[in-house]
């Protein structure tokens, strides 16, 4: 199973989100998602955190919490996803080459094109601090049960 990992970057009142519109055949083409992607081989979810986050954004990680285990399930595929909010980081913003990054305000994150599921877990995840576990079941795209 795929092992990825996803983050909230947090600057007050909004999150650092990417809009994936630069790569071919990409399914998360045309959405807003956080910033994240897959862990290398002997990686753990931390640097794997901290490693996509300087790929794609530029910024280097000072302060973050692991926020839930996210298992999605495909037609075609499985993974678990290690959530993480950052509240900490330093540098600039650079441009990233798998779409382009947006600062989004907190209360408009699901108002721009996004996964079915997203919202759900970011929802728990701005309405707890406590770490949670969720199994999300998508066919065709279109989530269909969701596991707590």
């Amino acid at each position: 199973m795929d092992e990825t990992v996803l983050a909230y970057i947090e600057d007050k009142h909004r999150y650092l989100m990417l809009f994936r519109n630069k790569k071919r055949n990409d399914i998360n083409k045309g959405k807003y998602i956080g910033i994240g992607g897959h862990l290398e081989e002997g990686e753990s979810k931390e640097e794997a955190l901290i490693r996509e986050i300087k790929e794609e954004t530029g910024l280097t990680v000072t302060s973050y919490k692991y926020r839930a285990k996210l298992t999605f399930i495909n037609d075609e595929y499985s993974e678990i996803m290690y959530l993480f909010t950052v509240d900490g980081f330093i540098g600039e913003i650079k441009e990233c080459d798998e779409g382009e990054l947006h600062w989004i305000n907190k209360e408009d994150i699901f108002k721009v094109p996004h996964w079915e599921g997203d919202e759900i877990f970011v929802k728990k995840m701005l309405s707890t601090d406590e770490y949670f576990e969720m199994t999300l079941i998508y066919k065709d795209d279109k989530l269909i049960k969701v596991i707590e």
